[in-house]
């Protein structure tokens, strides 16, 4: 690396050792990679912007498209936040020209974000991977355009002790009254519902058609992402079905609970309900791939990760031997946020993420078929939309080599990629760093994955009613084989159709999606696997 760099790159390692202070668990300093002796220089916010430039360069999935440091000029942007938007700006995409990251009338990339902390994607972050939220607890959308509906009610949350549930038509929030469609309402939705306020008033009319007028306070609580599960016959079938709304670390027993459960009632088809999952921890889809795989596949490739080509390079098993590398100032934590020591390496020495294997072929990067519990199904429906995303299209795509796999709803968000956090002074960043694709080699579906029946859900079904459309189809598929139905079936359960009078067209469907909750976490987190 160019000398330079160095005073970023000494900046880096004064942070780092900030952090692995903060983190040491024992009176033995730990050894990290010494840096050029060069002074660093500039405001701590301009050393900042060097380490976010370097650490990406080094990192980001699709790093061989960025400049020179001296070209880039991190220094010149105005924030860390457009520096990292012109970073994922560079990437492109050869099956649509554009930047992998490009959101369309967006200035923030479709991956990428700092988590600050105490705001922003934090709360949505913490509630997504370690099963504890702060926050009013459910989220929204328009059935119509004139129509806001609550999409889903976390159990034992705030919104959930003041009866909300899926399906309650919201009338009136903080005392306004127009909530139709519009960007300005849009606007209002966040700030009053997933902005920093501390409580909300709401009015509203639940499924049962009784109106209350509450006040929701935020308030900790631990999140249950199984929101609903049901046995159903369908013909001479039993289908269980699971709504599962994110890849949480504290959801593994209930997940072997759950499935168990079916197996003992004799399911022999499953309905997983992801329309709404934007991922989560790698290692929670792997188990719920586990169950619901084949036991015919065990010890095959399930998915394996890949990584840029300089970090492919960058450690070798045989000799030991690493690049000079920023990652050697990022220290390895274990479960317990404890510094792992490098055991095969100089006694004493902290592990640090330069000391992982990277390459394709490592064991550490392909994971394998390991059947789990006595679930023996032959065919598995997945509800997904444009929220679905990361950890759950995972799921998806390393099903479909080995098992019958139908998909109800509409295209998915598209994330093929994950990542893991990077500490710099007071921020993680979060940018692609690896992508997954299944046994056959298949993955890059940055489009999104496509479905077998497009169809649009509909808010004013509770989970679980199977009149509601998307669970419908699956249904009807498992008694007949097939998604037609009769005329006036069919026309049942269009009644989300986007041909309807009031109806959101299916690209506002998309864009409120977006726009709606935009702390929503997107991700898939994968943890370190080497042990030392």
């Amino acid at each position: 690396m160019k000398n330079s760099n160095g005073k970023s790159l000494l900046f880096i390692l004064l942070f780092s050792l900030l952090i692995i202070a903060a983190c040491k668990k024992t009176s033995t300093p730990p050894e990290v990679t010494p840096t050029p002796p060069v002074v660093a220089t500039g405001t701590r916010d301009e050393l900042t912007k060097d380490s976010i430039f370097l650490y990406s360069k080094e990192l980001y999935y699709w790093n061989t498209s960025l400049p020179t440091f001296d070209v880039f000029k991190p220094r010149s942007f105005s924030s860390n936040e457009a520096e990292l938007y012109a970073i994922t700006q560079y990437s492109k995409n050869p099956d649509t020209g554009l930047p992998y990251e490009y959101v369309s009338n967006s200035t923030s990339p479709k991956y990428s974000f700092f988590d600050y902390g105490a705001t922003g994607k934090t709360a949505a972050l913490k509630a997504d991977l370690n099963g504890t939220e702060t926050d009013f607890g459910f989220s929204i959308l328009y059935n119509t355009i004139s129509d806001l509906r609550v999409k889903y009610v976390y159990p034992n949350s705030p919104a959930s002790q003041q009866g909300l549930s899926r399906g309650s038509r919201l009338t009136a929030i903080n005392g306004r009254t127009s909530l139709s469609y519009s960007s300005s309402n849009v606007a209002f939705l966040n700030d009053a519902l997933f902005g920093s306020n501390s409580s909300v008033s709401l009015t509203f009319t639940d499924l049962a058609g009784t109106t209350k007028s509450v006040t929701v306070t935020k308030a900790t609580y631990t999140v249950n992402p199984i929101l609903f599960t049901n046995i159903y016959t369908a013909g001479t079938k039993k289908v269980g079905y699971i709504v599962f709304n994110s890849f949480t670390n504290n959801v593994s027993a209930a997940i072997s609970s759950t499935f168990a459960s079916f197996a003992t009632q004799g399911v022999t088809e499953v309905i997983v309900d992801l329309r709404y999952n934007g991922g989560g921890y790698v290692s929670t889809a792997a188990q719920i791939i586990d169950i619901l795989a084949p036991s015919a596949q065990n010890g095959n490739v399930m998915y394996t990760t890949y990584y840029n080509a300089y970090l492919q390079g960058l450690y070798s098993s045989t000799t030991e031997k690493k690049l000079a590398s920023v990652l050697s100032h990022q220290p390895l934590l274990d479960g317990q946020g404890k510094l792992q020591n490098y055991t095969s390496g100089v006694n004493g020495k902290y592990a640090t993420y330069a000391d992982l294997d990277y390459s394709a072929t490592s064991a550490d990067n392909i994971e394998r078929f390991a059947k789990s519990g006595a679930l023996n199904v032959s065919r598995v429906y997945f509800i997904v939309t444009d929220a679905t995303a990361s950890a759950s299209e995972l799921t998806i795509n390393s099903l479909k080599p080995v098992m019958d796999v139908k998909l109800i709803g509409t295209k998915t968000y598209g994330k093929p990629v994950g990542f893991f956090p990077i500490k710099i002074d007071k921020v993680e960043m979060y940018i692609p760093e690896f992508e997954t694709k299944n046994q056959q080699g298949v993955g890059g579906y940055y489009s999104g994955l496509t479905v077998d029946k497009e169809a649009y859900e509909d808010l004013t079904k509770a989970w679980g009613d199977e009149s509601e459309s998307l669970l419908a189809y699956a249904l009807l598929y498992a008694r007949t084989g097939s998604f037609v139905t009769s005329a006036a079936r069919t026309a049942a359960l269009s009644s989300t159709s986007t041909t309807m009078p009031a109806r959101l067209s299916s690209a506002e469907i998309k864009l409120v999606s977006e726009q709606l909750d935009q702390n929503s976490f997107k991700g898939m987190v994968k943890e370190p696997s080497k042990k030392f």
